[in-house]
């Protein structure tokens, strides 16, 4: 991998990770329309460390409060009560599903769940679901002639059964395509709860996950074309641009609504099924690498 290389596909994974438009799948786009290799699983669980590191630093009140709660709420009954220990203990048991799938299917989500046709399909079928639960969450806000507005829930009404729900989202997110934001801020509009909320839990969701995989990938860099000079650079990189994503995410949401996020991944979806399907680009293009 060049510097250039991994220049763009960090540039990629910082603009992408917390879009509900799925990093990984664009980073197997980028190198696919490029003509370069693969990046690769490990590659881009390793960069989603950076991505990460920007979640620690933008929410770092938010997740001070938690961690120190939680290991409070291990010695006193009286912590347990507290929302920030309990929010500890929630996105450990929303953390359960992809791990546990994660290293059940570890073998496929490194080979043929990068199939550009799979992941055609998953940015279609993720699309137009986000765009239904978007939409479900508008009606509610704004109610209508002969419905009253819904009050959507705050994460303070999250409990195990939605914290697992929501573990099981986040674990769509293993097929590129997918977006981990994207599944599990959908999971949380179907289950009633506001955009914001959903958001945030999904990001704080996924620094379990995201560090545990980063972490568990690093000795396959430096196998093959993936060398550590790059992807320790595009890992930086992706830190710097997703730090500023995140803090535009949120006060985006807060107003608007997903749908341009919904017809990107429709159309981007369907170009790409349109190219296979004309054999201009082929669908394991660049997986040699993978």
């Amino acid at each position: 991998m060049s510097w250039f290389e991994s220049f763009v596909l960090g540039l990629v994974q910082g603009l992408t990770e917390f879009l509900p438009i799925s990093s990984s799948a664009h980073l197997r786009l980028a190198a696919a329309f490029a003509g370069w290799e693969d990046p690769g699983a490990a590659f881009t669980a390793v960069t989603q460390i950076g991505t990460e590191a920007a979640v620690l630093i933008y929410f770092r009140k938010d997740i001070g409060r938690i961690v120190s709660a939680w290991f409070r709420s291990l010695y006193s009954s009286e912590a347990r009560r507290e929302h920030d220990a309990q929010m500890g203990w929630l996105v450990i048991v929303g953390s359960v599903p992809i791990g546990v799938l994660g290293l059940i299917f570890k073998d496929q989500i490194e080979g043929p769940f990068r199939d550009l046709r799979l992941i055609a399909t998953t940015l279609v079928v993720l699309g137009v679901i986000l765009g239904i639960a978007d939409r479900m969450a508008a009606r509610d806000a704004a109610g209508g002639r002969h419905r009253a507005r819904r009050e959507r829930k705050s994460l303070e009404q999250l409990n195990v059964k939605d914290g697992l729900l929501f573990g099981c989202a986040q674990a769509l997110a293993l097929i590129p395509g997918v977006s981990r934001s994207g599944a599990t801020i959908s999971g949380g509009l179907f289950m009633g709860y506001r955009r914001e909320a959903a958001a945030r839990y999904s990001f704080l969701l996924a620094i379990p996950a995201v560090l545990a995989s980063g972490l568990f990938e690093l000795k396959d860099i430096g196998e093959g074309h993936v060398s550590w000079g790059p992807t320790v650079f595009a890992t930086v990189l992706a830190f710097v641009v997703a730090y500023a994503v995140i803090a535009w995410f949120m006060k985006w949401i807060s107003t608007r609504s997903f749908m341009p996020f919904v017809i990107y991944r429709i159309l981007l979806g369907l170009a790409l099924f349109a190219l296979v399907g004309a054999d201009v680009l082929s669908p394991h293009a660049g997986e040699a690498a993978g």
